[in-house]
């Protein structure tokens, strides 16, 4: 099946087709995406599933297709810009497991096109009406899956502004994921204190937002009526009582909820933002997902500790690379040329040079030897302070699993020194030497691989249980 584009035709094709039988629209997008069926549309235009034959898998991805049919000027102007948008911000904030990613932006027949990953589920306002409302527990499970993403996209400076159940879907394996970016705002100091366009859904709004002052607590309010809406299975109008200005949701609700979730979620909807929770993090220490604290600045390791000696031989025997350089740098303590060369080398094992960074095939079969020679050069120079395998242990003590999980990516982040007021650090701030806390270095598995380039400091995100994974597997 092959779905023509023309808005004025959408005739269907047959799958081998090039050009529409009925209006010779050419079929293929960038003479590479074929579209199948329409899966939405709105007054700004139409959702389509495809698939990209320009791979040999030919793997399934979403278009978007911006034509517009709003009346007015204003409002088409307001809806390219809003298209525009979301492009804009997808590509900005990178790869994250829980995000679509962006796979393309163009232009064609004089419209415009968004291509971007098929997430495989159900939105959450389907999977209410399919599977009625949600208990405490999947309520918890929610938020502690979903918060570490509004971390993410709000350390990015991103306000999302339109939380709701059909902008969340659940995969098959219970991920959540985030969509629709398209009302997404650039939160720098001077836009927040600007008045813009009043953007969002009826009910989902927080108050300042409604008046056209988004701030990240405006996320956290949003994701707090979406969770009463998933309690009491009631429209989010019909949860607040106008003439008394105050939500009445326990009223609604399905099943019972303990006095400290109940707590937690009065405080994320309320409509005077400077009472709510300023950040998903505060929502997160909230629900009893407390950060360790830091180590201590210096260690001294118990005399029976006994560190690995230098590995027989510098050599790897799967690509025979040297590591002889790198044991010289650690041990001059030449730290940061350390960290540097360690990632120039891993990208080397895994024959990622190109790439800058790895990806979760290349984690999966990165070379034990390789890894067991990395780790024994770092924990034997430092005293027992860097490493893999020392970063290992503090993420399993944060509760890391071999599964996605974005709170032991930040308790992570915090236990070593990596994130600082909720903010991950820029590569060039961090410390160079043996005075920060223990797993600071090497830095290449900072949830996320370093991009080796001008500044080495382009970060991806959501590795972190691929690689210890690995870690565990090489028996470090």
């Amino acid at each position: 099946m092959s779905k023509c584009l023309n808005p004025d035709c959408l005739n269907e094709n047959s799958s081998g087709t090039n050009f529409c039988q009925k209006c010779g629209n050419k079929l293929l997008l960038a003479d590479r995406y074929r579209t199948q069926k329409i899966i939405g549309q709105g007054g700004f235009g139409r959702t389509f599933l495809a698939v990209d034959e320009h791979k040999p898998s030919k793997p399934v991805c979403v278009i978007k297709q911006f034509y517009p049919q709003a009346q007015g000027t204003s409002n088409i102007q307001k809806a390219t810009e809003l298209f525009e948008q979301e492009a804009v911000r997808l590509e900005q904030l990178g790869k994250h497991p829980q995000i679509p990613d962006l796979l393309a932006y163009f232009s064609q027949d004089g419209r415009q096109y968004l291509v971007q990953e098929f997430i495989d589920g159900q939105n959450l306002a389907q999977t209410l009406e399919a599977e009625g409302y949600f208990s405490e527990r999947r309520i918890r499970d929610l938020l502690n899956n979903l918060l570490p993403v509004f971390e993410f996209i709000h350390s990015r400076q991103v306000i999302h502004r339109d939380i709701k159940l059909e902008n969340i879907i659940l995969r098959s394996n219970g991920e959540l994921v985030l969509v629709d970016f398209g009302a997404a705002k650039y939160a720098t100091q001077t836009a927040l204190a600007v008045t813009g366009t009043t953007i969002g859904s009826a009910g989902y709004t927080a108050p300042e937002q409604a008046a056209g002052k988004a701030i990240y607590a405006s996320d956290i309010y949003s994701l707090g009526v979406t969770c009463l809406c998933l309690l009491t299975q009631v429209e989010p109008l019909e949860l607040f009582d106008v003439s008394e200005f105050e939500w009445v949701w326990r009223e609604h609700l399905k099943t019972s909820v303990s006095s400290e979730l109940g707590q937690i979620l009065d405080k994320m909807i309320q409509p005077a933002s400077k009472k709510r929770y300023q950040s998903a993090t505060e929502v997160l220490q909230a629900l009893g997902n407390k950060l360790p604290q830091l180590s201590p600045q210096t260690q001294i390791l118990p005399q029976t500790q006994i560190l690995p000696q230098t590995p027989n031989s510098l050599k790897s025997a799967w690509r025979g690379i040297d590591y002889t350089p790198l044991r010289d740098l650690l041990a001059t303590g030449k730290w940061k040329e350390a960290d540097i060369e360690t990632s120039k080398l891993m990208l080397k094992a895994s024959i990622r040079e190109r790439f800058g960074d790895l990806d979760p095939y290349s984690l999966d079969n990165f070379p034990c030897d390789d890894l067991q020679i990395i780790d024994q050069l770092w924990v034997k120079y430092s005293q027992g302070r860097f490493g893999f395998s020392v970063q290992k242990k503090i993420w399993l003590e944060c509760g890391g699993k071999v599964d996605y999980n974005g709170n032991a990516e930040y308790r992570l982040g915090f236990r070593v020194g990596w994130l600082k007021e909720g903010k991950w650090l820029n590569y060039d701030d961090l410390t160079f030497n043996l005075q920060p806390p223990e797993g600071h270095l090497p830095m290449f598995v900072r949830c996320g691989f370093r991009q080796i380039g001008k500044g080495a400091a382009a970060m991806y995100w959501g590795w972190c249980f691929y690689f210890f994974s690995r870690i565990e597997n090489c028996k470090l």
